[in-house]
């Protein structure tokens, strides 16, 4: 049953794409279980089965979000395994997914307060579940009734937080005035985006070394004439490698996890 009085948003992020009706049915369970319920999309083009994509996405959209959220995320290769399911809460909004570290990026803005592996049948869809599709099964109707003011408590038994599974953005290595790094994530314009985070650039210059072309650094994308190439810190918060206008992906033929080298002017 769900509550009128409460209006929690559903924020939702999958790898399932568009082409298929796998979105529209979660979506569909949960407007379902709480017809006030308030679906807001992140985003449906996580590649396929990465979880470090998931986390970034996620760890960048958080903040942005109204108190409580509902995130809903799904990107799940580990589905119809051992691996747990599982709610979170935390001072700004509540988790749901699969314990795989996908959440694991909020956890450094945001550290969990409360969580709970979802056992408690009579919040999942049906009780014979399928082995492949947990986001409609489980996941969706769990989000839709927190949505509606089901308490975390109630999901399911409670978990010990440092129980649940991080995934640990490594740290670039500093020598001297070069900083070692690599890409974490690459977005839809081909933007290389590193993890060397902005504090360790901020109001100074830099050149970024990829396949032995220098890469000087930047405010905008517009500081280089188009086809260009410039490194710049994204509205993210990393150093990133852009084309004005292009695809530094397939400009450097680079690939997530790639290895590269900045250096302080």
């Amino acid at each position: 049953m769900t509550n009128k009085s409460i209006t929690r948003a559903i924020a939702v992020l999958t790898d399932f794409g568009l082409q298929d009706g796998y979105v529209g049915i979660m979506k569909g369970v949960i407007t379902s279980i709480n017809p006030h319920s308030n679906i807001i999309d992140i985003t449906h083009k996580i590649p396929p089965q990465n979880i470090w994509a998931g986390r970034f996405c996620l760890m960048n959209a958080y903040s942005y979000f109204p108190q409580d959220t509902v995130f809903l995320a799904v990107v799940d290769p580990g589905v119809g395994t051992q691996r747990r399911g599982i709610a979170i809460k935390c001072s700004q909004g509540y988790l749901v997914g699969p314990d795989n570290g996908v959440f694991s990026g909020i956890f450094n803005q945001d550290p969990p307060l409360a969580a709970v592996s979802l056992t408690n049948r009579n919040y999942w869809q049906v009780d014979d579940v399928s082995f492949t599709f947990h986001g409609r099964d489980i996941f969706a109707p769990v989000a839709a009734h927190l949505s509606s003011g089901v308490s975390l408590e109630a999901l399911g038994e409670s978990i010990d937080i440092d129980s649940l599974v991080k995934l640990s953005l490594e740290f670039p290595e500093i020598r001297g005035d070069k900083i070692q790094g690599f890409v974490q994530y690459i977005d839809q314009f081909g933007n290389l985006i590193t993890n060397i985070p902005s504090p360790q650039v901020k109001d100074k210059k830099w050149s970024i070394i990829v396949h032995n072309n220098r890469i000087k650094s930047g405010l905008t994308y517009g500081d280089v004439a188009p086809g260009e190439m410039i490194s710049l810190i994204g509205s993210h918060g990393w150093v990133e490698i852009a084309v004005n206008g292009g695809n530094a992906q397939e400009r450097l033929n680079f690939k997530w996890g790639g290895k590269l080298t900045l250096i302080l002017e």
